[in-house]
C-alpha cells in the first residue's frame, strides 16, 4: 500500500506540474489559477492543495526543475576543444533546447519579464557565475587568436535571443514564414552560417 500510495503521489505530483507548465506558459502567472491549474491537472482543487499548497508553489516547483536544464547548453562548452565547433554546438543544443521544451522557454520568458521575482537571486548567482566562466574561455580563445574578438558576454546573450525567439514568438514566425516551412530547419542552418562568419571574421 505504502508503494502504491507513493507512486500514486509521484503521478499526481507530475501530472500538477505538466498541467502547471501548460497554464503559466499560456496565460502567465498572473492569468494562471488555482482553479484552472486544477482543470488542467484533472484534479480537485482541494486534491491539488494536498500536493502543492498555492499556485506560487507550483509555480515554483516549475521554474527550480527548468533552471537547471535551460543552464546545461552552456556548462559543456569544452575550453580545449575547437572554438568554431564549440560554440557551433552551443548555437544548436540552446535551439535544439527552444525546439523541444517551447512551454519552458516561455515560461522562463514570461519570469524575466515580470522581473524576475523568483528567479532574480539564481540569475544574479549561478548564472552569472557560469556566463562570467564561460566568457573567460571564450575571450581566451579570441586573446590566441583563434576565433574573432567581440565581447563574450554579449556573444552568449546573442546566443539566447536568437534561438529562444523561435519558441517564446512561434506565433510570430509561424505567421512570417507559412505552414509549410520548418522553421527550426532553417533557422539552424541560417545560425550556423551566421556564427561561423562572426567567429571567423
Amino acid at each position: 500500500m505504502v508503494n502504491d500510495d507513493t507512486r500514486i503521489q509521484r503521478d499526481r505530483r507530475a501530472r500538477i506540474l505538466e498541467a502547471g507548465l501548460e497554464v503559466f506558459s499560456v496565460e502567465g502567472f498572473a492569468g494562471a489559477t488555482l482553479d484552472g491549474l486544477a482543470n488542467a491537472a484533472g484534479l480537485s482543487k482541494p486534491n491539488l492543495l494536498y500536493y502543492f499548497p498555492s499556485k506560487e508553489a507550483v509555480y515554483l516547483a516549475l521554474l527550480e526543475r527548468l533552471l537547471d536544464t535551460w543552464l546545461d547548453p552552456l556548462r559543456v562548452l569544452d575550453p580545449d576543444g575547437d572554438p568554431v565547433v564549440e560554440f557551433l554546438a552551443y548555437v544548436r543544443r540552446k535551439l535544439h533546447l527552444a525546439r523541444d521544451y517551447p512551454r519552458e522557454s516561455r515560461l522562463f520568458a514570461g519570469e524575466v519579464l515580470r522581473g524576475a521575482p523568483v528567479l532574480a537571486p539564481e540569475l544574479s548567482g549561478d548564472l552569472r557565475k557560469l556566463v562570467d566562466a564561460q566568457a573567460r574561455v571564450i575571450s581566451g580563445w579570441m586573446a590566441a587568436g583563434r576565433i574573432a574578438p567581440s565581447e563574450p558576454h554579449h556573444l552568449i546573450m546573442s546566443v539566447w535571443a536568437l534561438t529562444q525567439h523561435y519558441a517564446d514568438f512561434a506565433v510570430q514566425v509561424s505567421a512570417v514564414l507559412g505552414d509549410t516551412r520548418d522553421p527550426w530547419e532553417e533557422a539552424e542552418a541560417h545560425l550556423t552560417t551566421m556564427f561561423t562568419r562572426m567567429l571567423t571574421g
